[in-house]
């Protein structure tokens, strides 16, 4: 049997150069009803633009066909439809080869020298340095949106430092109450030497006496846009700043992190001694309303730091607006009304105050938590995000966080099921995986399983942490949007599934082949949605 993990990426590629030269054609199926037919297909217009009237040559047909190589998932036939030429793949040969090797699925394929291919990304997150009472919403999402994007490119192999570091003792224990990972402070990092280059090249003009306290000098932010080399990206209304003690020590902080990387103990990785800032990527996740100020931290930063990285990009937050609400809502008042959300609607399904009971407190704060990050982060990150605080926690609501972990525990109690059942002998131990026949998995539902969200994960997870640092500009795009939106299609696919399949049958000798096939199918499925949880800081849960 051939090795190697299998890839949707590596399956287009190599079906698009089946067709010869041009641009890509072959896209993946991901409806239900497209996929009872067909995996892939290549359009009839593409073909017609391709070859002519559509008529692809047999020859190119036979070369899909015979499609072999790295990642490539085996073909069973190609064959010309009304819609163009459909694929189909050989499932049980697919089902084997994933199946057969789960934990390959549930991470991206881990680059053999990470530092090398990848420049070390500094995240900086200015909303940290706020004050917890008057946290704003739009805040919290730039915050959230650096935390799943500093796991999401961990988890790639990047190594990533966080700035700034907390302060506030409040911020601090908010944070982990979010369960955002995010460092505390330590020591303060020395602004002297930015102090000097400031007052030398920005002196105050008159007496010194007559600038507020506090503040060094003026900075002319046109002339340094201008110094920049281009204007792309930064606000035209930038004019003059006041350079004072406080931003000196902001950029204090950010020049010692980019000058003392610290050791990624996590991936093993430390900075080289001769590291320096054209090895590392600046990426401040601000707010809409930082997104001002932090052009003129950008600006000073370059004029005042000769070793400042050349790579800076801003990755703008949108606005959060909460419907039906007058006045501003803070992010702690917010995590506060979602968790007393979450205990009431486990109090009506429970019939019973488990608000009191202490094996259900940390429970609880899981599903507030899941709650608020699949609301901020279910959405690109650069556009608005409407809030509806009336909406009801429900483990029914399919597109909420709470859904998501209620199908995470439905998982961990049908293994659990298993497992109490193996030990009164009703089942036997589970078989090894390669004496497992998964030409019996033939259900709908277990085909969209594994090519729709086990197969695609990995791609996923790397698509996730990509930001274009070579892009033009000063703003770059993210995707943190998707784990989130895969998570909520994997649980509903699942329920789907579970809710229609009975997956512990009768404990009869000649049912175990198809139950085993079954559960290693939802084993795999377990295990890329404990890893899509680990990206979004969020623990699996094991009862709702």
């Amino acid at each position: 049997m051939a090795t190697g993990r299998l890839g949707v990426e590596e399956t287009l590629g190599a079906l698009n150069a089946a067709l010869g030269p041009g641009g890509p054609v072959w896209f993946k199926e991901t409806r239900a009803r497209h996929l009872r037919a067909r995996d892939f297909l290549a359009p009839r217009r593409a073909l017609q633009a391709r070859f002519g009237e559509g008529q692809v040559p047999e020859h190119v047909v036979r070369a899909v066909v015979d499609l072999q190589g790295p990642g490539v998932a085996p073909v069973l036939r190609c064959e010309p439809t009304p819609a163009g030429l459909a694929l189909q793949l050989q499932r049980s040969a697919v089902f084997e080869r994933v199946l057969g090797a789960v934990a390959a699925y549930a991470a991206p394929s881990a680059p053999s020298a990470p530092a090398a291919r990848e420049p070390r990304v500094l995240l900086h997150c200015p909303s940290l340095r706020a004050a917890p009472c008057a946290f704003r919403l739009s805040q919290l999402r730039a915050v959230l949106v650096a935390d799943h994007l500093a796991r999401a490119l961990q988890v790639h192999g990047v190594s990533v430092c966080l700035v700034p570091a907390v302060r506030d003792p409040h911020m601090s224990t908010f944070l982990q109450q979010l369960r955002v990972d995010w460092p505390a402070a330590s020591e303060q990092a020395s602004t002297e030497a930015l102090r000097s280059r400031a007052l030398a090249e920005f002196p105050p003009a008159g007496a010194r006496g007559a600038l507020p306290h506090g503040v060094l000098g003026s900075a002319c932010l046109k002339e340094l846009v201008k110094g920049r080399g281009h204007a792309a990206g930064y606000d035209a209304n930038l004019d003059n700043c006041l350079v004072t003690e406080d931003l000196l020590s902001v950029l204090a902080e950010l020049q010692s992190a980019v000058q003392h990387w610290p050791e990624d103990s996590s991936l093993g990785l430390t900075a080289a001694p001769d590291a320096g800032a054209d090895s590392c990527v600046v990426v401040h996740v601000v707010s809409y309303e930082e997104e001002f100020q932090q052009q003129k931290l950008d600006l000073l930063w370059w004029k005042l730091d000769d070793q400042a990285p050349l790579r800076q990009k801003h990755l703008v937050c949108g606005p959060v607006k909460v419907a039906g609400v007058p006045g501003t809502l803070t992010a702690p008042e917010y995590y506060e009304l979602r968790h007393t959300q979450v205990c009431k609607a486990s109090t009506l399904k429970h019939s019973g105050d488990l608000a009191q009971d202490p094996a259900w407190t940390e429970t609880f704060r899981v599903l507030s938590v899941a709650t608020i990050k699949f609301e901020m982060l279910s959405k690109a990150p650069q556009s608005q995000l409407l809030l509806n605080l009336a909406d009801n926690i429900s483990t029914k609501g399919t597109k909420s966080g709470t859904f998501v972990m209620y199908n995470c525990a439905r998982l961990a109690t049908l293994f659990e099921g298993y497992k109490c059942s193996m030990e009164q002998g009703l089942y036997p131990p589970f078989p090894p995986v390669s004496s497992l026949d998964f030409s019996l998995l033939h259900e709908e539902g277990e085909w969209l399983l594994l090519f729709n969200s086990i197969l695609p994960f990995p791609d996923l997870l790397s698509q996730t942490a990509a930001l274009d640092y070579t892009a033009p500009g000063l703003h770059v795009t993210a995707r943190t949007e998707m784990v989130c939106k895969f998570l909520v299609q994997l649980s509903m696919d699942f329920s789907s599934y579970y809710n229609r399949v009975h997956i512990l049958g009768e404990p009869r000798p000649h049912l175990f082949g198809h139950m085993f096939a079954r559960l290693q199918l939802l084993r795999a499925v377990r295990e890329v949605l404990h890893a899509g949880l680990a990206v979004l800081g969020l623990p699996p849960l094991s009862y709702i």
